[in-house]
């Protein structure tokens, strides 16, 4: 088996294993326009949350709980979750990496903010580097702005990237074609991006840059696509 991404729209991505582990990144379905389905319908082993927004937290509560699972996120966001009630949290933070059943997950630096939805501390924003069980090495940048760090991240040897191109809250797409440069993926996917006008863009023109200006594959999902990660 191959290793499935599943954009669901924003940035809300679906990851199973060629293990068939199933793992669910800042899982936003209720309240977001771009939506592929509904907090009730998916499925999931682990969820993993980047950052506190309200759009990347979203039903990540509810989803726990209905399937009993476990949240992985910073320290800061997964005390919050369990004074809300959720039972299974892993914290861990920037820098800092876990062998869990699906794979090596590392938390990575991201430029943004990360208060709760309710105001509370959210602690850093991060980006997340999985290293799947057979070696696939997927780098989520999920919301951030460019850094230069990036290029450290690039030496990991990265299959893909999923970066955001919206603008105004993250990346926009000339920054987000200098983090392809920096990293180097073999394939890049393009998120968080017209969910609202504010952060509207052309998903097909950016790609086209990426062809022209780097060795990279760009693939443009609608949401609720599947790529297949060879």
């Amino acid at each position: 088996m191959a290793t499935k991404i599943t954009w669901y729209g924003h940035a809300t991505i679906g990851i199973e294993t060629a293990d068939g582990y199933k793992i669910l990144v800042d899982p936003f379905f209720t309240g977001n326009p771009a939506a592929s389905t509904t907090a009730d319908k998916v499925s999931a082993d682990f969820i993993v949350v980047s950052h506190g927004h309200g759009d990347h937290v979203g039903d990540a509560i509810d989803i726990a709980k209905r399937l009993n699972i476990p949240i992985i996120s910073n320290y800061e966001i997964t005390n919050w979750l369990s004074a809300k009630g959720v039972e299974k949290v892993h914290p861990q933070h920037i820098g800092g990496g876990f062998k869990h059943p699906f794979g090596y997950l590392k938390l990575t630096l991201a430029l943004h903010g990360s208060a709760l939805p309710d105001g509370s501390y959210g602690g850093n924003p991060a980006g997340i580097l999985l290293t799947t069980n057979d070696g696939k090495k997927i780098y989520l940048a999920q919301d951030t702005g460019l850094f230069g760090d990036m290029q450290l991240i690039g030496e990991e040897g990265i299959d893909l990237a999923m970066l955001p191109i919206g603008d105004n809250f993250t990346m926009g797409p000339d920054d987000a074609l200098r983090a392809v440069k920096l990293i180097s993926p073999k394939h890049v996917i393009p998120i968080h991006y017209s969910t609202w006008p504010l952060i509207e863009q052309d998903p097909h023109a950016w790609a086209k840059r990426v062809e022209a200006e780097t060795a990279a594959q760009p693939h443009v999902l609608k949401p609720g696509d599947v790529f297949v990660l060879e």
